[in-house]
């Protein structure tokens, strides 16, 4: 079964040869030249692309907008940037609106074609997600569902993680109850450690810390200039 990709990209030039690659690797691609269209577009299919790929400098509606705006109809559905827009202010504002990747221009076709494939598959629900998986990890009074990018609080009901934010936080469950240094973190999760990679970890604990508050038994500590501590209490 091909995987169906709503791509968004003004270029006409660009947009053929991105298009064009990603079909010659087995991709469905529905291509849209502006954000009034690819929005109209993904209300009448929203329920058949697996991923989007979005430019942020779009005529009608830019990116950030039109990300905004399907994230309102679908929290669920992942999607990345694509664009020549590499400042930093503007890769943290597309990663805090929920974006699984950032991808500067120009940039290399290959790549870009794995790291699509390892946003779909990491987001890819098993069969019956009814259905409690080896996968789905309790700690404390919350579990975090890694097959489904989800979270649950004190049974409550399921909050959506973007892929980056269940990485981080099945690393943390794994090691509470002591001091993860910023460095091991981005390496062992991201293979870096850069100063892109370090403000980004600051947004997605401040978001992981925002959704424990509601947690009785887990928590985010920081600890200044060395790292983080996810803080179980233990159950009497």
């Amino acid at each position: 079964m091909k995987h169906k990709i709503l791509f968004v990209e003004d270029q006409e030039d660009l947009g053929n040869v991105v298009k064009q690659y990603l079909e010659a690797m087995n991709f469905e691609v529905h291509w849209c030249l502006n954000g009034k269209d690819a929005y109209r577009t993904f209300l009448t299919k929203k329920q058949i692309f697996d991923i989007l790929i979005i430019d942020i400098q779009l005529p009608e509606m830019n990116g950030f907008e039109l990300a905004e705006l399907i994230i309102k109809e679908d929290v669920s559905v992942p999607f990345l940037f694509l664009t020549a827009r590499n400042e930093k202010k503007d890769r943290l504002k597309g990663l805090k609106l929920g974006a699984d990747d950032y991808i500067s221009k120009p940039f290399d076709i290959d790549e870009l074609v794995l790291r699509i494939k390892n946003i779909i598959r990491r987001k890819q629900p098993p069969e019956q997600e009814s259905t409690e998986t080896k996968n789905d990890i309790p700690v404390g009074d919350i579990i975090l569902h890694k097959d489904l990018l989800r979270l649950s609080i004190k049974g409550d009901k399921p909050i959506t993680l973007t892929v980056r934010e269940a990485e981080l936080l099945h690393y943390l469950c794994k090691h509470p109850n002591r001091v993860l240094k910023r460095e091991e973190i981005l390496l062992q999760l991201w293979g870096e450690n850069d100063y892109f990679l370090g403000r980004s970890l600051d947004v997605f604990i401040s978001r992981l810390r925002k959704l424990l508050q509601h947690s009785d038994m887990v928590s985010i500590d920081n600890v200044y200039g060395v790292g983080f501590v996810f803080n179980v209490k233990k159950t009497t």
